[in-house]
């Protein structure tokens, strides 16, 4: 998840406002930010001896991004280790994907309520157990539910130190941190397996909890936050986006639960319309295009992530390692050009924000299905990649504008939940048109 999103330190509960002891206020109300810039992030908490060294952070926030892209190169070595197919290796992949979707509302949910330490506790534990089980799994199930709870566990690690950053600056580091680590990933997973083994690649992401001791001093007790979890809302929402991630691998089963879901969860807004999903979101146009934009660049990424490799293998004769190196360099890259995007998004305006990251990610996706040349493969991997980079940094501050001063929070968040999906779509359309 090299673009995986700073967004996600922005989830709180949906439907709880800055006013309600949720622990957020708006970016520009506490540091004059600038019109354009990201209008929420996370507030510090106040606790502890003093803000917690933003490197300690970012420490414990951005290995998630490498644990999620490593098994990109190694999927037929974990899957002959298994004794599985590729293509049933990815699952490893989905389920990854699928916890940190569910986890982020839920454990940034957790924060509020309950504030910082139980969650620190609480996902340190779930990335040890988690490592613990991918380490030693002799079976697909064993592995799976290792790779859910290091995924959750991550989930809960970014959302705690986004909310410890305090400010744009401090956010932007850890961001970068997530650029970095999840652009080396893929290279530093089939580095680790062809040292050591796959079970080691796949346990990167417990290098966070070197800044847990760090994090943990500066950290205490907060009373609960008041109001009532909408407990409804958030299994309906979690039930469809579940579905929703299944539709590429089973997709009449699949396409059956997320009308239900889908079903239960409008009959709930009609009865709550502030709850866990806002109505007034759901009705905005400028909100909707945001989050299904960033879901289909989302998407179209991380599917080139996985399908680009076993491409330049097939089409243009390229080893391992040069396809590892050929993909760090193109990521970090595309890392830059999105940033750039971002910094001019503001003077560029929404509309040709917009154009750009369409007409770039078609093209991406046209150029890596009919390109055979090695360069143009990884040209289109580096266009998804600043595609799905520069959606994320844009496209969260339209969906942010999109309802209240005190919906915000809650806006950024279910963006980011859509633009996650990508990160579950991918793998399982890889399969479907190339590892499969």
């Amino acid at each position: 998840m090299s673009a995986t999103s700073a967004s996600t330190a922005a989830v709180s509960e949906p439907g709880a406002g800055s006013g309600s002891g949720s622990g957020f206020a708006p970016a520009n109300a506490r540091e004059g930010a600038r019109p354009g810039t990201l209008a929420q992030v996370a507030a510090p908490t106040r606790s502890g001896p003093g803000p917690v060294p933003i490197g300690w952070l970012a420490l414990l926030a951005a290995p998630v991004a490498a644990g999620a892209n490593a098994p990109v190169l190694i999927l037929p070595d974990m899957a002959r280790s298994l004794g599985l197919s590729t293509a049933t290796a990815t699952w490893l992949v989905t389920a990854f994907a699928w916890a940190m979707v569910a986890g982020t509302p839920l454990l940034a949910g957790l924060l509020r309520r309950r504030g910082p330490a139980p969650v620190l506790r609480l996902s340190t534990g779930l990335v040890v157990g988690g490592t613990a089980l991918v380490a030693a799994a002799p079976w697909l199930p064993v592995a799976l539910a290792g790779r859910a709870a290091q995924s959750l566990g991550g989930a809960g690690l970014v959302a705690l130190a986004m909310n410890l950053a305090g400010n744009t600056r401090r956010m932007g580091v850890i961001s970068s941190g997530f650029g970095v680590l999840g652009a080396a990933g893929p290279l530093l997973g089939a580095t680790l397996t062809d040292a050591v083994s796959w079970r080691l690649a796949l346990a990167v992401s417990a290098v966070a909890l070197l800044a847990v001791p760090a994090v943990a001093r500066h950290v205490t007790r907060t009373p609960p936050a008041p109001g009532r979890f909408d407990a409804r809302g958030a299994a309906a929402l979690i039930a469809l986006v579940t579905a929703l991630i299944l539709l590429p691998t089973v997709p009449l089963p699949a396409l059956a639960g997320a009308l239900v879901a889908a079903v239960l969860l409008a009959a709930h807004i009609r009865r709550r319309p502030d709850g866990f999903v806002p109505a007034r979101l759901l009705r905005s146009p400028l909100f909707v295009t945001s989050a299904v934009l960033g879901a289909a660049l989302s998407t179209s990424y991380f599917t080139l992530l996985f399908t680009v490799p076993r491409l330049l293998q097939d089409r243009a004769g390229w080893t391992t390692g040069a396809i590892g190196t050929g993909q760090l360099v193109t990521l970090l890259t595309a890392s830059a050009a999105s940033w750039l995007l971002a910094a001019g998004a503001a003077r560029l305006g929404r509309t040709a924000v917009r154009a750009v990251l369409v007409t770039v990610g078609l093209a991406a996706a046209m150029t890596a299905v009919f390109a055979s040349s090695g360069a143009l493969l990884l040209l289109a991997a580096g266009a998804a990649a600043f595609t799905a980079t520069g959606a994320n940094a844009t496209l969260s501050v339209h969906a942010a504008s999109a309802g209240t001063d005190a919906q915000r929070p809650t806006a950024i968040g279910l963006f980011a939940l859509s633009y996650q999906l990508g990160g579950a779509f991918g793998p399982g359309l890889a399969t479907l048109l190339v590892l499969g």
